[in-house]
């Protein structure tokens, strides 16, 4: 919610032993890089509603990404469908698919816990400003749902960072809604794709089913089955 050690080693065979100042942004990037493979596989839902926008072009010819609440990671597919890459996510404390509704006007300080929830559904996705002038990719403005990294003003004691580089799915619950990403995939990755003309983000449910919140994977499935 808006509102509010492989390269380090390389460097150790270079250099001299005296100390070696690394940026701490440098060092956040080469862990979270390598833990990305670390994370479980998509789930069954996160597969069928992947296989259903490559076949049926719900894309609209943009890049996108699919979140995987129950897994807690997302993937990112190019315009045509191809898959470019996974990554860890952290989503909202509460389990729940739906906004509360003028959450959007809220301060942070105003949330319940019952309301930090990353809202499920199908989103067109862009760039934009948000507190402070930072740009965020938001999923969903009106409700203040953006992806972007680990904010550096996230308290300490929620161990943001930790948790995204944990090998399990289970403390990824932290945010007040919004999604965070690894740094370098954020920058390298997401970035350079959807800042032109954005994308479409689909966030899976961990409360309703995906039949009800992509109604149109039903409508595909019995096309398939009646064509079967």
């Amino acid at each position: 919610m808006i509102n509010s050690f492989p390269a380090l080693a390389a460097l150790a065979l270079v250099l001299p032993t005296a100390a070696v100042a690394v940026p701490p942004e440098a060092t956040q990037q080469a862990a979270e890089s390598a833990v990305v493979e670390e994370k479980p596989g998509p789930s069954i839902g996160a597969q069928r509603v992947a296989d259903w926008i490559a076949s049926s072009g719900d894309n609209a010819s943009l890049p996108y990404l699919v979140i995987d609440k129950p897994t807690a990671s997302l993937r990112l597919f190019d315009a045509k469908g191809k898959m470019l890459a996974e990554a860890p996510v952290l989503i909202g404390i509460a389990a729940g698919d739906d906004a509360t509704p003028g959450i959007g006007a809220k301060n942070l300080s105003e949330i319940g816990p019952a309301e930090k929830t990353t809202p499920a559904g199908r989103y067109l996705a862009k760039f934009g400003l948000a507190v402070g002038r930072e740009r965020v990719l938001w999923v969903d403005y009106a409700t203040s749902v953006a992806i972007h990294p680990i904010p550096k003003t996230a308290p300490k004691k929620e161990r943001r960072r930790q948790r995204m580089l944990s090998a399990t799915s289970d403390d990824n619950r932290i945010t007040f809604g919004c999604i965070n990403v690894p740094i370098a995939f954020y920058g390298k990755t997401l970035r350079p794709l959807f800042q032109k003309k954005g994308g479409y983000v689909y966030v899976l449910p961990d409360t309703k089913t995906v039949e009800e919140v992509f109604p149109r994977l039903r409508v595909e499935a019995l096309r398939a089955g009646s064509t079967g």
